[in-house]
């Protein structure tokens, strides 16, 4: 018996980036990091530039943040903070070497319109925060603390669920978990099994029994370090078994080469950071 492929609907995001004018390696924070290593700031610009036009034709609205001299991990704009529901929730980096970032993007969250809220305990926004349909996925182990996923519930409203990471290569939830089709209801996702403890991929198997589990090889490139707009989902080019995997189940797999940001631990959602504004309904839509 054929099992019949899902429809999946396209939902074009809005999302905030910060061009890697200042990109390098100067200093090591996670196991990609060699300051030793030559980085290539051209090719990453090119790289970077690539992503923003496959959004843009994608039907993506692609906001900027200007990037500040001496911030060189600022172009990975997803640990900026957390937007959901026209809110934004600040972040707090867990190395010296990052925190001055944090005012900035708390700057651009406000002159925008978004209704800001300062966190007080260690997080690093959407590299550890997921939205999946109405809960929110919360990564601990080696940058945001769970002191953060109680005080991000109180200020959402929503259920999060904690997850344990145990593998310094996969610092970040964002490089071990994929959101696939964030709508309620229609919840699909993408993890390295090997990324977690026992508890945290118990409940993942629990929560979602048909999401794809990608290969080491396919995890190591960052493929699940990806943005999906619940029908193509843009991932890393090299990792073709993770694109037959969502092919299979119905997605348009987007393939970016991003290499040289990748020297610093960053793939396509390090670089994105989606700015989620409250739905309107009804009169307010018309």
């Amino acid at each position: 018996m054929t099992v019949p492929t899902p429809a999946r609907i396209a939902a074009p995001l809005s999302v905030l980036m910060c061009p890697p004018t200042h990109f390098a390696v100067t200093y090591s924070i996670n196991p990609w990091m060699d300051p030793d290593a030559p980085v290539d700031r051209d090719r990453a610009l090119a790289q970077w530039n690539a992503l923003r036009e496959t959004y843009l034709a994608l039907g993506f609205d692609v906001a900027l943040i200007n990037p500040v001299p001496g911030l060189p991990d600022m172009v990975f704009a997803a640990n900026g903070g957390l937007v959901v529901d026209g809110l934004a929730y600040t972040a707090s980096f867990a190395h010296a070497e990052r925190r001055d970032e944090a005012p900035a993007y708390r700057a651009w969250f406000a002159a925008a319109g978004l209704d800001v809220v300062d966190s007080t305990v260690v997080n690093e926004g959407e590299g550890d925060f997921l939205v999946v349909g109405d809960a929110i996925l919360a990564g601990t182990g080696f940058r945001s603390t769970a002191a953060s996923h109680a005080e991000l519930a109180s200020v959402v409203g929503r259920e999060v669920v904690p997850l344990t990471l145990v593998r310094e290569d996969f610092y970040h939830l964002d490089t071990a978990v994929a959101v696939l089709d964030a709508r309620p209801g229609h919840e699909q996702v993408a993890y390295l099994p090997s990324a977690f403890d026992a508890a945290s991929l118990a409940e993942l198997r629990r929560r979602y029994p048909g999401a794809i589990e990608a290969s080491e090889e396919d995890a190591a490139a960052f493929a699940l370090n990806a943005v999906s707009d619940g029908r193509h989902v843009v991932t890393a080019a090299s990792s073709t078994r993770f694109h037959a995997q969502l092919a299979a189940r119905g997605f348009v797999p987007v393939g970016v080469e991003l290499g040289e940001l990748l020297l610093a631990g960053g793939g396509a959602k390090c670089c994105t950071l989606e700015v989620r504004r409250p739905a309107m309904t009804g009169a307010a839509a018309a």
